[in-house]
């Protein structure tokens, strides 16, 4: 399996990705094929002693910065997220894994690779920890509008994901509104609530923005508006609480006591809420495998990444999808 990697993505670079990658290489037999400055990377790898690793490297002069528009990809023809895409459409690589531009990289993927035949619109998904096992958020924002059937193939994309990948058969799926009720929230929400009751799925109903870490569910669906915003406000919450305790901790001698004897439960909690545990998001109903992490992502993140990337074309994601939606969703109802 050969997985293409944008070297020159994220905020900081090859100095992150380049080392991630390799170390992906070396723990999950895939070869890696590193896109970007060719000689930059090459030096990388030569001071990383990584000979021994089936690397290539294709020549991407231009890059797309992490500030840059979405359309900076049209111009600059030979940026590394352009030639990886391309790459994946052209059958050079199975799959891409970027760290950068988060924008750039969808928009690129949706303009060359385009959607799974009965996909309307392919959605940005991310596994998110629960109180107990995990939950598939989609859409993250791929997709700031939507229609019902848009949100009724994310759920069904959602539920290949999580029993393929995830191994949870036949997933507990809820719709993202402003109350549990049926009859709460938008026009988009009442009308997706009907038509996800009466497909062959497992759906538990409406779930709020408290919900999201409570484990009800599965794989939440919502219009990639809400659901961004509601990923971004919990990592912004979690990342206050985290420096709020720290510094509290720091004030007496007692609490940096009980923090050295609470040190090995914190490390598990931590990983767990981790995002470098879970590699990115994947772009779930693209025709092609492209998988997106933070532009903040550490060597780790990068490696997962990886690995989710080998998963989804190990276990032939894609055609799953394809089949799963063949029989949810009825005919005429996603465009061709």
């Amino acid at each position: 399996m050969k997985i293409a990697v944008d070297a020159m993505g994220g905020d900081s670079g090859l100095r992150i990705t380049i080392p991630g990658a390799v170390q992906a290489a070396r723990e999950y037999d895939v070869d890696v094929v590193f896109v970007g400055e060719k000689d930059k990377i090459r030096d990388e790898i030569v001071r990383l002693h990584a000979d021994e690793c089936r690397l290539s490297v294709v020549d991407a002069p231009d890059a797309v910065g992490m500030g840059d528009g979405v359309f900076a990809v049209r111009r600059k023809k030979r940026s590394s997220i352009r030639v990886g895409v391309q790459m994946v459409k052209d059958g050079l690589a199975d799959a891409f894994v970027s760290m950068g531009n988060t924008a750039a990289v969808v928009y690129a993927s949706r303009s060359i690779l385009g959607s799974l035949q009965g996909v309307n619109k392919p959605a940005l998904s991310l596994i998110i920890p629960a109180l107990k096992g995990h939950t598939l958020l989609l859409d993250v924002g791929a997709n700031a509008n939507c229609q019902p059937e848009d949100l009724l193939q994310f759920a069904v994309m959602g539920k290949v994901f999580m029993e393929q990948v995830m191994g949870i058969q036949n997933p507990r799926v809820a719709l993202m509104s402003i109350g549990e009720e049926e009859g709460k929230g938008n026009e988009l929400t009442k009308q997706a609530f009907e038509r996800l009751s009466t497909a062959p799925l497992n759906f538990i109903g409406n779930v709020e923005g408290k919900d999201l870490y409570a484990g009800k569910a599965e794989v939440i669906v919502s219009d990639g508006f809400t659901g961004n915003v509601a990923l971004k406000v919990s990592e912004g919450v979690v990342e206050t609480l985290f420096h709020m305790a720290r510094r509290e901790i720091t004030k007496n001698l007692f609490a940096k006591i009980g923090l050295f004897l609470m040190k090995g439960h914190l490390k598990r909690i931590y990983k767990r809420v981790d995002y470098s545990e879970y590699g990115g998001a994947q772009l779930l109903g693209l025709n092609g495998v492209c998988v997106i992490g933070h532009g903040r992502s550490n060597a780790n993140a990068v490696k997962n990444a990886v690995r989710l990337a080998r998963d989804f074309v190990a276990k032939r994601i894609q055609d799953k999808i394809r089949e799963e939606l063949g029989r949810t969703v009825a005919p005429g109802e996603a465009k061709a």
